[in-house]
């Protein structure tokens, strides 16, 4: 399966300019656990609920004053539209991150998250299956070289 499969396309971002009080913002009106944080039209970071947690616990200043680009986390850690779901586990467990922003080259196309992947665990596990059956047992991503 690829990540295009599984990410969602609504994508919340906040421009790098914001503090984290627009970003906790967009969180709490979109329902989301993070925002891309967009330098123009390209995703420079991520700010996710645990970082606003932070933020809040270790600085003990208003979220108004503290700017998304000290908080975000970069480099972004991203993924292509076409890679399969395994080397999206593979990076988020190498990253030891919980959500991929999906990229074609500069363009930000999406999301995918540890939630979007255990919510379609029965698709995955029954394309385990067929690969374990002898349909193949290795992720084309690496027949490509990755």
């Amino acid at each position: 399966m690829r990540v295009k499969e599984l990410m969602s396309r609504e994508i919340v971002t906040v421009p790098v300019g914001a503090t984290m009080k627009g970003a906790a913002g967009q969180m709490l009106h979109n329902s989301v656990g993070s925002v891309i944080v967009m330098n123009d039209d390209t995703p420079a970071g991520i700010v996710t609920e645990m970082d606003a947690l932070r933020v809040g616990y270790a600085t003990n200043r208003p979220f108004e004053e503290v700017p998304v680009r000290k908080v975000m986390s970069r480099p972004l850690v991203t993924i292509e539209p076409n890679k399969t779901v395994r080397t999206a586990i593979g990076r988020m467990r190498t990253e030891d991150v919980k959500k991929l922003p999906v990229v074609s080259g500069f363009d930000l196309d999406g999301i995918i998250t540890m939630t979007d992947i255990i919510l379609n665990h029965g698709e995955l596990l029954n394309e385990a299956r067929n690969l374990e059956s002898g349909h193949g047992n290795r992720d084309p991503d690496e027949w490509r070289g990755g």
